[in-house]
Parts: C-alpha cells; sequence; structure tokens
C-alpha cells in the first residue's frame, strides 16, 4: 500500500464576509484542513504546495515549508488539524495541492489533497 493511502484528509470552507470586498474583485475563503494518520508509523509533515484557481482562470500557487509555521508530527491514530486562508478575485474558485510528508524513520512521500470549491453561500456554476 501506498504511503499516501494511510493519511486521510478532509477540507472545509467558509466565505469569510467581513475580509472580502466584491466591488473590489477580493473575496476571501478559509479552509479548514484536518490530517489523520491511520498508519502505524509517526509522520511529519514537511511541505505543502497549493494550486488555486478562480472562475477565470487565474492560478496562484503556494509552496513553502510545512503549515501555520509548524511542521508537525502526526502520530499513528492521531489527527492534526488547522486553518488558514485564501484570496481570489472571483465569487469561486478551486484548490487542489499535496502535502510532502516523511516517516518518522526518514521515507518521504506525497499526500494529495483532492479539488475542493471555494464558493461564496448559495452561488454554484
Amino acid at each position: 500500500m501506498e504511503a499516501s493511502e494511510f493519511i486521510k484528509i478532509d477540507v472545509t470552507t467558509s466565505y469569510i464576509l467581513e475580509q472580502s470586498d466584491p466591488g473590489g474583485g477580493r473575496y476571501v475563503f478559509s479552509y479548514s484542513i484536518k490530517i489523520r494518520n491511520d498508519g502505524n508509523e509517526g509522520v511529519r509533515l514537511l511541505r505543502r504546495y497549493w494550486h488555486i484557481r478562480d472562475e477565470i482562470g487565474k492560478v496562484q500557487e503556494v509552496n513553502g515549508d510545512g503549515v501555520v509555521g509548524q511542521k508537525p508530527v502526526i502520530l499513528p491514530k492521531q489527527t492534526f488539524g488547522y486553518t488558514s486562508a485564501a484570496i481570489i478575485s472571483t465569487e469561486t474558485g478551486t484548490m487542489r495541492g499535496n502535502y510532502e510528508m516523511e516517516y518518522l524513520s526518514g521515507k518521504k512521500f506525497i499526500a494529495p489533497v483532492d479539488s475542493f470549491l471555494l464558493a461564496i453561500p448559495h452561488v454554484t456554476h
């Protein structure tokens, strides 16, 4: 079984009206990630990659070490969660990406994050 099959990733999103400016083409979304390690060995999250696309095709790519200033270790049967934000210029968009992770024994692997929707409430195309 691939290492990434032991990592389960759930995403929830919400629109942040207070920080958005629709008239100025600024839509702010929070996304909350829960990463569960269903394997038998601890893993460390090393890096993240995000591909963010708005509805007119503008793409932002985000690469960086860790998440929210951390490189967390997720022990077997444990979950790590965090919340961050994305800003796009349209009412809807999508995000997808991956995490570079490493077993505590040293083997690195990629855990993919399937595409998810960013959309203001009651807007779907």
